[in-house]
């Protein structure tokens, strides 16, 4: 087959469109063949650990280079930084909101009599520790930061030491242009890595079907069909925003379609990362906005979890019998909001969330087991939504804090 026949090929089915079809093929496989489906797995994780690979060098080069690109406009920094947050707390506090208000339409827990079907995490945190959370934001060892993946004092390292090579600008050159090696090479390694995604999405959602599909599934249904209607719902409103910014909501989506089928079928947001960034480079936001964010807001901008979190723990409240009284209400809204920030450098942030948030409402902790069984299905629709929240925030710095912002600027800053 000639490369114009391959590129012809590609072009009519597009690889958000091969994504799909593994991820119906892994169904079938794994709901006809559960015994194949189970042994599938490793396609997946082995899919999965390259992408992760590459996340921690592409967000530390990523990030380096943006901070110096924006090194030379503090001002214009400021502004992007207060907007993006702006947006990450309102659209938490809509997704907490309507997490609480889909409960009290449908009340999935009323009558529901359940035992628990996982287990809780061994050493599972109930509450955060401040002091300790601001102080892990600074690493004392940044190469053993990033080889534990820990994304967030990664990310503080590479805003200060962007900053510096701003700050003595030509002598910064020679380690400016080792970070743009790193950075378009880990996007190279990403398209062949990337290219085997349909067969890696076919093994997972074999595997997920075959392991975790059944009984538990059916109990927990009326839970999984409500968090996915408020999804949905969260989804039209983050069209509206688009709408409103002058662009086409559906087209938008479709352009992103490989990150969401990504996020979906893999409930990660770490393996969207490289693809997300190089799909939002190609569609015209400059890459200083798109390696400035999304980093930031895979860590700081979880609206889908934040909308399952408020959602689970009405739930519990519901199955324990303890009603929700406006002050209650309130403490979910305002502990989901503050939790869901404070956890970002949390392993197994959404279960340490909902600990906190049982525990300041007198739920017991072990209450997170119910969910434990199913939470890989619902993992999968709020971690697409967060990926989708995170290109709302990338196109929001766009319109209104990136004016006049291009990808040319070298900044030399006097200290």
């Amino acid at each position: 087959m000639s490369i114009e026949k391959k590129s012809s090929l590609y072009q009519k089915y597009p690889l958000w469109m091969q994504i799909l079809v593994g991820l119906i093929l892994g169904c079938v496989i794994g709901y006809l063949w559960p015994s194949f489906g189970a042994t599938l797995q490793p396609i997946g994780t082995a899919f999965i650990k390259a992408i992760k690979m590459l996340v921690m060098p592409l967000v530390f080069s990523a990030v380096t280079l943006g901070i110096y690109k924006m090194g030379a406009d503090i001002k214009q920094l400021g502004r992007l930084g207060f907007i993006a947050f702006v947006w990450f707390y309102l659209a938490t506090a809509i997704s907490v909101i309507l997490g609480i208000t889909m409960n009290e339409i449908f009340h999935p827990g009323a009558g529901v009599v359940l035992e628990a079907t996982g287990k809780i995490p061994t050493n599972l945190a109930t509450s955060i520790n401040w002091v300790n959370f601001f102080l892990d934001l600074i690493p004392d060892n940044v190469v053993m930061a990033i080889a534990s993946q820990k994304i967030i004092p990664t990310l503080f390292f590479a805003i200060c030491f962007g900053f510096s090579l701003a700050a003595v600008g030509d002598a910064a050159k020679s380690v400016v242009n080792i970070l743009e090696g790193v950075m378009q090479s880990m996007f190279k390694l990403t398209q062949g890595i990337i290219a085997v995604a349909p067969v890696a999405v076919a093994g997972i959602m074999a595997w997920v079907i075959a392991t975790q599909g059944g009984k538990m599934l059916m109990a927990m249904a009326k839970l999984i069909g409500v968090l996915y209607l408020s999804l949905i719902v969260i989804m039209v409103i983050f069209w509206v925003v688009v709408y409103f910014m002058g662009m086409n909501p559906f087209a938008t989506t479709k352009k992103v379609m490989e990150p969401l089928l990504l996020a979906f079928t893999t409930s990660s947001s770490e393996v969207t990362l490289p693809v997300h960034m190089k799909i939002l480079e190609d569609a015209g936001i400059p890459r200083k906005i798109v390696s400035f964010v999304l980093p930031l807001g895979y860590s700081f901008n979880l609206d889908g979890s934040a909308l399952y979190q408020s959602l689970a723990v009405c739930f519990l409240a519901e199955v324990y019998g303890v009603p929700l009284t406006a002050p209650a209400l309130i403490t979910i809204l305002i502990t989901t909001l503050v939790a869901n920030k404070g956890t970002a450098n949390v392993p197994a942030a959404s279960l340490v969330v909902l600990a906190v948030i049982l525990t300041s409402i007198g739920l017991p902790v072990e209450a997170i087991a119910i969910l434990a069984g199913v939470d890989r299905f619902m993992d999968m629709g709020r971690t697409t939504v967060n990926v989708f929240g995170n290109t709302i925030a990338a196109l929001l710095l766009h319109k209104f804090g990136g004016q006049g912002l291009t990808d040319d600027v070298s900044p030399n800053i006097n200290v």
